[in-house]
């Protein structure tokens, strides 16, 4: 579904100052979503995020002039897809997915907890398999998760 406020939505590589609003749509969308609540106070995930934007390969979706969401991304993994809960629905996760697989056309893998079901239903509809179930002792929320991958066996 397109976006619905007539905004057109751009695509393009994150910059350090998309540190503050990256965080933002991290941690209202976890707090959104249907996943464990987060292990870290909002300053430590702000911080991390910050370090990761200078390390991953990370995209914003900018609407309106504003951060809507973001992919980040190393050599093999899809490390983040989140998008505002005021945007989700909108078709952005998915501009932002298939960036990913266009910018990682040998493939990729991505964790998601097992309690993520529209997550996992929005994956299994882009074509992404599920290749591992865990218990979650891998995890720092300690919730079950599962890998699912994108042309990885």
């Amino acid at each position: 579904m397109p976006p619905t406020d007539d905004a057109e939505v751009l695509l393009r590589p994150a910059t350090p100052d998309d540190a503050a609003p990256v965080a933002a749509v991290h941690l209202a969308s976890r707090r959104a979503g249907a996943m464990p609540p987060g292990v870290h106070p909002d300053h430590e995930v702000e911080a991390w995020l910050a370090g990761r934007l200078a390390v991953d390969e990370t995209w914003v979706a900018e609407a309106a002039g504003r951060v809507v969401g973001y992919v980040r991304m190393t050599a093999t993994w899809l490390d983040d897809l989140y998008v505002a809960p005021s945007h989700a629905g909108q078709g952005i996760g998915s501009m932002l997915l298939d960036l990913a697989k266009a910018r990682r056309p040998g493939g990729f893998s991505l964790w998601v907890f097992e309690s993520n079901a529209p997550a996992r239903a929005f994956y299994r509809r882009h074509g992404l398999v599920e290749r591992e179930h865990t218990d979650g002792a891998d995890n720092e929320e300690q919730e079950p998760d599962l890998r699912m991958s994108w042309r990885v066996g």
